[in-house]
């Protein structure tokens, strides 16, 4: 029987993708839930499964576009065979002749499909640094390492096409900036306070949740607090009306191997420290791996982006359009500051509040950011109810 595999939703409103990769070749034997390839939407990679046990033949090109529902692939499930192993999935095989040598296994960490390109392209899994969980190999990691081994000349260059998700995202941050009357405030944040709390419960914190006592629970716990007192900073424009929330969806920006993801944290008002830790790893590792679906990046009121990862000092983010707002965390560093008439070297954190001025005033914008900086500073008072260590749950 064959059986006509076609292109499931990934999601409310998407409509089209686009086959990043093939993870197997026509004429291939695969398994019922084998990953056969990676498809591409506007607003995550995701991985497309075998339906069924068969021989599969191909009908769509890599880099085709296909509408959601068109058919990408034959399996006939008559056909017999035994599927590669995971570590040959993709990859071609060469008859070896009497005195040919097997080439060394990859044992390398790696997808179906970086481990294929490595072994096409004759790559030691050495000269490629694995970005994903674990240092897993991910294709674009294979791809970093051909444009740095590969030189056409002193002028040579390399053209790659965007990815769906990139196009996107390019068309988007456009949008803003020409949609939007987009104005940024900014702030300072002693940091003294919060490095407290955390060296002396950072350790039992993690034995006995699993996960650490990061920066980024303070910061949505300070932002989620703020928001319920300034509503117009968790509104948003929809038509000629303002739309208000009486929740708070955080949006997290996560760097990821296809490209920013943004997934979201619901009701993160309600969340205590080790629930908000929980779920920005949850999160962050299903993006990494390119395992976030769109309904997971959906629906956020508020984001967070945080460059200080990367030793960003200071820096204007872009809303994440429908919301209004967007806060920009940046690196902690040893300053001087007048505390009580005095000089110390203190722990500073610049931070920086974009805004759309149509729905946020002045006022508001000023007002948030100084309430979020007031509970980031006396965290004890503002978030932990006068107890750190019952309010931690330890």
């Amino acid at each position: 029987m064959l059986l006509e595999m076609k292109v499931p939703s990934p999601g409310e409103s998407i409509s089209e993708v686009e086959i990043a990769a093939w993870l197997v070749q026509s004429g291939d034997y695969v398994e019922k839930d084998q990953e056969i390839a990676e498809v591409d939407s506007d607003k995550a990679t995701l991985a497309l499964p075998a339906e069924v046990s068969g021989i599969i033949k191909i009908v769509v090109e890599e880099g085709e576009m296909v509408a959601v529902g068109d058919v990408v692939c034959i399996i006939d499930t008559d056909g017999v065979g035994e599927a590669k192993p995971k570590s040959e999935e993709s990859a071609p095989v060469a008859a070896a002749s009497p005195s040919s040598t097997p080439s060394a296994p990859l044992d390398a960490k790696a997808t179906p499909l970086a481990k294929a390109m490595i072994q096409q392209n004759d790559l030691s899994p050495k000269e490629v640094t694995g970005s994903g969980e674990g240092g897993k190999i991910l294709k674009d990691d294979v791809l970093d390492a051909l444009s740095s081994t590969t030189v056409d000349g002193p002028r040579g260059m390399e053209r790659k096409k965007m990815s769906m998700l990139r196009r996107k995202v390019a068309q988007r941050l456009v949008s803003v900036k020409n949609e939007t009357a987009m104005l940024t405030t900014f702030n300072e944040v002693d940091m003294t306070a919060i490095n407290e709390i955390r060296g002396q419960f950072k350790e039992q914190f993690k034995q006995k949740y699993g996960v650490g006592l990061g920066f980024m629970s303070f910061f949505t716990k300070a932002i989620t607090a703020a928001l319920m007192e300034f509503k117009d900073v968790n509104a948003m424009i929809d038509g000629n009306q303002v739309q208000y929330h009486n929740y708070a969806d955080i949006s997290i920006a996560v760097s990821a191997p296809k490209g920013l993801m943004v997934p979201v944290i619901r009701n993160a008002e309600l969340m205590n420290f080790q629930e908000v830790e929980s779920e920005v790893k949850r999160l962050a590792i299903k993006a990494r791996d390119g395992k976030i679906t769109p309904d997971e990046m959906m629906g956020g009121t508020f984001t967070i982006t945080n460059g200080g990862v990367f030793g960003s000092m200071l820096s204007t983010p872009i809303i994440n359009p429908p919301q209004s707002a967007i806060l920009g965390m940046h690196n902690i560093v040893q300053r001087p500051m007048a505390v009580d008439g005095k000089v110390e070297i203190r722990p500073i954190m610049y931070v920086a509040l974009s805004y759309d001025h149509r729905i946020i005033d002045g006022r508001e914008s000023v007002g948030f950011l100084c309430r979020v900086k007031e509970c980031l500073e006396d965290p004890t008072t503002h978030l932990l109810g006068g107890d750190v260590k019952k309010s931690l749950g330890l």
